[in-house]
């Protein structure tokens, strides 16, 4: 295959890095819409985004008697806000200011009914600058933004299958806004303790979202602190050896500074088969957390979903 048609393309961090920020900056305008509109789900999970075919959708948010929901296509670089009366407005995903994106988007609700009123800062960005001020003029590289979404549409797949053995309560595959990554979320059933917060989130968000004893992973494209695209595993509260804790595939490794297990994006490209070598990453880092951190792992586990296959249940 082509690198236009692998499911693997390239992401090179620095050279995508100015249109990854501005779409994170979009993400974010549509994400804080559905946050505002949308009734408290645990975890924060109201406020994500998810992978299509085309892109990253807020799915249906409740705007009175109607629902609407804002759609990015990747493919076709436009941004579609669409009402269940059948209703709808468009707008280029192209460079320009996030102050003008903004208006754009604002205006467009508008002239939809739909009344909201959003704030403006930007989440987990340093030195954010609010949308309606932002006039720093961002490139959009439509290809780069095709091909981080070529790259999303596989692993959400992954992820997708991974969340299918697992019989205890696990979070739908999110796209978050704030921190740009997809993730997924397995919990034990147990509380725990109190999270003591951090940069980039309100401390009731911070211990409302890490309230129950979790093992977390996902997908990042990249960002100034960490510049390559990774897919990383951590656990909350950590168990005592976690860190020290042997995980696959063997290019996986703890890094002691994010505090999370690591595996670059470009060791999976080159893997004989990614998507295994993903799985591996998955459950063997979630195993780690699990049996330190002593999960009943045969209540909450099964094996991997087939389709049109009941899960066996004796």
């Amino acid at each position: 295959m082509t690198d236009k048609m692998t499911p693997w393309p390239t992401l090179d961090w620095p050279a995508w890095r100015e249109t990854a920020l501005h779409l994170q900056l979009m993400t974010q305008i549509a994400g804080k819409v559905r946050l505002t509109l949308s009734p408290w789900l645990n975890h924060s999970w109201h406020v994500a985004l998810y992978v299509t075919p085309r892109g990253l959708t807020t799915s249906p948010i409740p705007a009175g008697a109607r629902s609407f929901q804002i759609d990015f296509d990747l493919i076709d670089a436009v941004l579609v806000v669409s009402c269940s009366d059948g209703a709808e407005q468009m707008i280029a995903l192209e460079a320009g200011t996030i102050a003008a994106f903004y208006a754009a988007v604002m205006a467009a609700l508008a002239d939809l009914g739909v009344a909201v009123t959003i704030d403006q800062a930007p989440s987990e960005m340093p030195d954010a600058v609010r949308f309606s001020d932002d006039h720093a003029v961002r490139p959009f590289d439509a290809a780069a933004a095709r091909d981080f979404h070529r790259a999303l549409v596989r692993i959400d797949t992954v992820f997708k299958a991974f969340r299918t053995c697992f019989l205890g309560k696990a979070s739908p595959v999110h796209f978050f806004w704030g921190s740009f990554d997809l993730a997924v979320t397995r919990f034990s059933g147990r509380r725990a303790p109190l999270h003591p917060g951090g940069p980039g989130l309100p401390l009731d968000v911070a211990r409302e979202a890490y309230s129950h004893q979790e093992s977390s992973a996902g997908f990042w494209p990249g960002s100034d602190a960490y510049p390559h695209p990774a897919f990383y595993s951590y656990a909350y509260p950590a168990p005592d050896g976690f860190a020290a804790a042997t995980v696959a595939p063997a290019a996986a490794q703890f890094d002691s500074g994010l505090g999370e297990f690591i595996l670059r994006y470009d060791d999976v490209r080159a893997a004989a088969d990614p998507d295994a070598a993903i799985m591996d990453f998955l459950q063997s880092t979630y195993a780690a957390a699990a049996n330190l951190g002593g999960w009943d792992r045969d209540a909450l586990e099964c094996g991997v979903g087939v389709p049109g296959v009941p899960r066996a249940v004796t």
